[in-house]
C-alpha cells in the first residue's frame, strides 16, 4: 500500500481524500497518513493515521452515481445500530450531505472468501450476526425486496440498459411472488441485503463482525436467508440444514419463503448489474454477470415446485 502524509496527494483520488480528511473535525490540525485499500466495488476507501492515536481508521468516499442504488443516511443508520448491538465497528464521522464516512479500522480483522463459507463455524457465525441485526430496532428505511427490484427496473428503462429478450416471460413469474407475499403478510426486520463476502470480517479469538451497510433497510426476513444461501452457492441439504438453525424448524412455508426469496435475489442483483453496466466502467462484465443472474432465477421459476412454494407462503 501506497501511503502518503497529508498534503503529499498526486493524484486525482488522492486529492479527493485529503480534501475528505480536512473535513473531518477530530483530525483538524493533526499529522495524517493516508493509503487506498482494494476491494471496494462502489466506493474508494483508504486506511487513515493520525499522529499520536494508537488507532487507525476507514475512511469511505462515495463513489460517483451510487446514490442511484443507496440511501446514505439509512446505510449510515444502519451502521449505528449495528455497533450498539455489538456487531459493526464504531462510526466517528458522518456528513448527510454526500456520504461520506470515517469509521474504527477493526485490527486483527480479514475479509471472508466465498471458500470461509463453506465452514460450518463460519456459517453458524453469519446467522448469529443475522439473528442479532434481525432483532436489533427496524430501520427508518422500509424497501421490500419488491421495491428494491422495482427499482432497479425503473433505472434500467431510464437508462435504456440491455435486458433479456424473456423479461416479461421472468417478469411474470416475479408478479406471482410479490401477489403470493402480499397476500401471506411480510415479516419484516432490518435487513443487511448484500453477503458479498467481504463484508463478512474474521479474527482468531474474536467475533464476527459486518460491515458496510450500504443496501440495509427494513425487509422480509426470509429475503435474507435467501440472497445469502444464492450467493453462497449452497446447495439443497445445506439450504434446509440452515434454514432449521436460524428458525428452529424446517417448516414447509419457512422453506418455501427462502427458496421463492431466493429467485427474487437473482432477479434483484441482474437488475442491479445491467444498470451499473451503464453508469460506471467497470473492470468487471456485468452483463455477463446479469445475463447469468437471469439465468438462475429463470431456473428457480421453472422449478416443478415452485407452484406450492407460492401456495405455502
Amino acid at each position: 500500500m501506497i501511503r502518503r502524509k497529508l498534503g503529499e496527494a498526486r493524484t486525482r483520488y488522492e486529492q479527493d481524500v485529503e480534501a475528505a480528511i480536512r473535513r473531518v473535525p477530530q483530525w483538524v490540525g493533526r499529522e495524517v497518513s493516508y493509503g487506498m485499500l482494494v476491494g471496494g466495488l462502489n466506493n474508494r476507501n483508504w486506511r487513515i493515521e493520525i499522529g499520536g492515536d494508537p488507532r487507525r481508521y476507514f475512511l469511505k468516499i462515495p463513489g460517483e452515481g451510487t446514490e442511484m442504488f443507496i440511501d446514505r443516511v439509512a446505510a449510515n443508520e444502519a451502521a449505528v445500530n449495528a455497533h450498539g448491538l455489538g456487531i459493526g465497528p464504531e462510526v466517528l464521522f458522518f456528513d448527510p450531505a454526500d456520504g461520506l464516512e470515517v469509521h474504527e479500522f477493526l485490527e486483527g480483522y480479514r475479509a471472508c472468501t466465498t471458500t470461509d463459507f463453506s465452514v460450518p463455524q463460519v456459517q453458524d457465525a453469519v446467522l448469529g450476526l443475522y439473528r442479532t441485526l434481525h432483532g436489533g430496532p427496524k430501520l427508518s428505511l422500509t424497501k421490500t425486496i419488491f421495491d428494491l427490484i422495482d427499482e432497479h427496473l425503473e433505472q434500467a428503462r431510464m437508462l435504456n440498459a440491455w435486458m433479456p429478450e424473456n423479461l416479461d416471460w421472468l417478469l411474470l413469474y416475479y408478479e406471482q411472488a410479490r401477489a403470493a407475499f402480499t397476500a401471506s403478510g411480510f415479516d419484516l426486520v432490518s435487513c443487511f441485503n448484500d453477503p458479498m463476502p467481504g463484508n463478512f470480517l474474521v479474527s482468531d479469538g474474536k467475533p464476527m463482525k459486518l460491515i458496510d451497510y450500504e443496501f440495509a433497510s427494513t425487509n422480509e426476513r426470509s429475503y435474507e436467508l435467501g440472497v445469502l444461501f444464492c450467493e453462497m452457492f449452497f446447495d439443497e441439504p445445506k439450504t434446509l440444514e440452515l434454514i432449521e438453525k436460524y428458525y428452529g424448524s424446517i417448516r414447509s412455508d419457512l422453506v418455501a419463503r427462502v427458496y421463492v426469496c431466493r429467485a427474487l435475489a437473482d432477479m434483484k442483483w441482474a437488475s442491479w448489474a445491467v444498470v451499473s453496466r451503464k453508469l460506471n466502467d467497470w473492470d468487471f462484465d456485468l452483463q455477463k454477470y446479469g445475463v447469468w443472474k437471469y439465468m438462475r432465477a429463470r431456473d428457480l421459476f421453472l422449478d416443478p415446485r415452485w407452484d406450492g412454494w407460492l401456495r405455502q407462503l
